[in-house]
């Protein structure tokens, strides 16, 4: 018998009542280290008091008007991330996954205008994850999204991921862009080496194709830049956030050059919730966190610290922890055990962590995060992977008394 809930979650027998800071309880008063922070989402972690006192005060004014009228909170907003980044505007959504339903439209909506309609591909990379629509699984390419869906959505040709020689041979009339994720998350933490993203905006400009990049994870500090491409010294035409933007609130943006979006006048695009006076409330106390000007320094520090400790755990337990990637506070494990198995010892350490791709465990903890609760995790994580390193012996133990 169907569950009144969609039952399209694997979820874990677990629930939390309330949430401070790093840290989530139970109703039973359990407290668990948020180490996967709602799937990057909680940049801030729960019940931050700017946050809360940002959506208090709006709730008490006006929830919701729709794209009819103007909104200043999205005036507002667009101002502060157009000065802080390579765009001249920005459309808001919901969702990461709207916010790329959006960047896909706009590329192709460039070309046609420009009076290339035939061009309206966008190659993206094996390992890709875009959003769930029917766009964005497309996008996406993975056959475990795409199944029983129908025929997917033209338009994503796929290459291997990190094969620039693929990339440029995949560059035809009918491309309108280049579609990928600076780092991939749910691939599995798997980096674009900086040299490799410098190539690929070459590559688009001597296309006259469009860079998109899907910055829903890597984007607002998580990777000790405001946004990941800053580490390449770049910057795209069209990208698309979401996730920490609103700090555990659901909002997207899809920000672009005035170039990029000569396509997108009156009527190309709409979203009735998308841009509400709530959003744009608790996304600028966000904003106010993420451009103090002490907050990515602090995730450069800790994420260093984290990542020199993991490496040394790794060291010390070789058959569970086969390596280590990523960037600032966007760190995998890559495992020589199923990542699940790690992923269940963590939470029985009252420890969140994420699974990923590629055999991979993500940690994604609040951005603002001290040095103590550094310490915490890395004890839960070394108690975790000793039980499981403790398993392995067993396990060979009784094959070797069998033999």
């Amino acid at each position: 018998m169907i569950t009144p809930v969609l039952p399209t979650y694997a979820r874990a027998d677990l629930e939390f009542e309330r949430g401070e800071g790093p840290w989530l309880l139970t109703a039973k008063g359990e407290r668990y280290l948020d180490f996967g922070a709602g799937i990057a989402v909680n940049a801030f972690g729960h019940a931050h008091p700017r946050l809360v006192a940002a959506l208090t005060e709006q709730a008490q004014k006006v929830w919701h008007t729709s794209n009819i009228y103007r909104i200043p909170g999205q005036e507002r907003l667009a101002r502060r991330l157009v000065d802080a980044t390579f765009a001249d505007t920005v459309f808001f959504t919901n969702s990461g996954a709207e916010a790329l339903e959006c960047a896909i439209k706009m590329a192709r909506k460039y070309h046609a205008a420009g009076g290339a309609p035939e061009r309206y591909e966008l190659i993206t990379m094996e390992g890709a994850f875009h959003g769930r629509t029917l766009a964005t699984i497309a996008a996406g390419g993975q056959a475990k999204y795409l199944e029983g869906f129908g025929p997917a959505m033209p338009g994503f040709p796929q290459v291997p991921f990190g094969d620039l020689k693929a990339l440029q041979a995949a560059i035809g009339p009918a491309t309108a862009g280049i579609l990928i994720e600076p780092i991939q998350g749910e691939g599995g933490i798997r980096v674009i080496p900086n040299e490799d993203l410098r190539r690929i905006r070459q590559m688009c400009d001597e296309a006259g194709i469009l860079l998109v990049l899907d910055e829903v994870q890597t984007g607002i500090g998580r990777t000790g830049k405001l946004f990941a491409h800053e580490l390449a010294g770049i910057t795209p035409d069209i990208m698309g956030v979401a996730k920490a933007l609103g700090g555990g609130f659901p909002v997207g943006a899809c920000l672009a050059t005035e170039a990029a979006a000569r396509g997108m006048v009156a009527g190309t695009h709409g979203s009735t919730f998308g841009g509400n006076p709530l959003a744009m409330a608790v996304a600028s106390a966000v904003m106010d966190l993420a451009l103090d000007e002490t907050f990515l320094p602090h995730v450069n520090m800790l994420g260093l610290k984290l990542r020199q400790k993991l490496a040394m755990l790794a060291d010390q337990y070789p058959r569970v922890i086969e390596s280590v990637r990523g960037e600032g506070l966007m760190l995998g494990l890559k495992c020589r055990v199923p990542n699940t198995d790690l992923v269940a010892a963590l939470r029985e350490e009252k420890m969140l962590t994420v699974g990923a791709g590629d055999n991979v465990v993500r940690l994604l903890p609040p951005l603002n995060i001290g040095e103590a609760h550094l310490d915490e995790a890395m004890e839960k994580l070394g108690r975790a992977c000793a039980k499981i390193d403790t398993g392995l012996g067993n396990e060979a133990a009784a094959a070797g008394a069998k033999s």
